[in-house]
């Protein structure tokens, strides 16, 4: 299970194009793995390296030194699009994205993202214009995001509140997933079994 999470502070990674399916984000000859830690170099892989596994010259976004580290991404409309696969939120959690911001997801990989406590953020299309001034303004400030309260606070002190599954930021703030939560109730669930005896007779 994921371990709880209620805030992160970080700088941030723009990748502003549109439509990234989730084969670039995982491609699907890395669906074999199974362990979750090892995913990190699958992430965006295609764009990291060339078909020999050479790391491509110059380095990617995501590989260039200053952005180690970062756990905010702010990208284009329409992330996660393409097959469903588990993988994707798998290998950005790896890699030690918490939080992503865009005007819309895909709506099977905004499940998968929250069931792996990846917050997808969804914004207006004026306020995505907005922070995506703002981050090419000032590309090493600091936003936070805090799951608890619900926003993304700002440099400046401007913030703004955004939307989550109710009960998906209980699993998360929680740090378990559906089983870990009915575990939870296992107690009141015993007391109401044995306070409502079976009412078929079993010979």
């Amino acid at each position: 299970m994921p371990e709880p999470f209620v805030s992160t502070t970080s700088r941030v990674i723009s990748i502003p194009r549109a439509n990234i399916d989730t084969d670039q984000i995982c491609p699907a000859r890395f669906l074999k793995i199974t362990d979750k830690a090892n995913l990190a170099d699958a992430l965006f892989f295609d764009w990291r390296f060339t078909p020999d596994g050479t790391r491509r010259e110059p380095p990617s976004f995501i590989d260039e030194p200053h952005n180690a580290g970062r756990q905010i991404l702010l990208v284009g409309d329409n992330f996660g699009a393409g097959s469903s696969r588990e993988h994707a939120p798998w290998a950005l959690r790896a890699w030690g994205i918490r939080a992503i911001v865009s005007t819309s997801f895909a709506d099977i990989f905004r499940g998968n993202a929250l069931k792996n406590a990846l917050l997808p953020i969804v914004v207006s299309t004026e306020r995505h214009a907005a922070l995506t001034s703002l981050l090419a303004a000032n590309p090493d400030a600091e936003w936070t995001v805090d799951l608890d309260a619900q926003t993304v606070s700002l440099p400046g002190g401007d913030s703004f509140a955004f939307e989550l599954d109710p009960f998906a930021r209980t699993m998360i703030l929680a740090g378990t997933d559906e089983i870990g939560y009915v575990l939870g109730k296992l107690g009141a669930i015993e007391a109401w079994e044995a306070s409502h005896p079976a009412r078929v007779e079993t010979r």
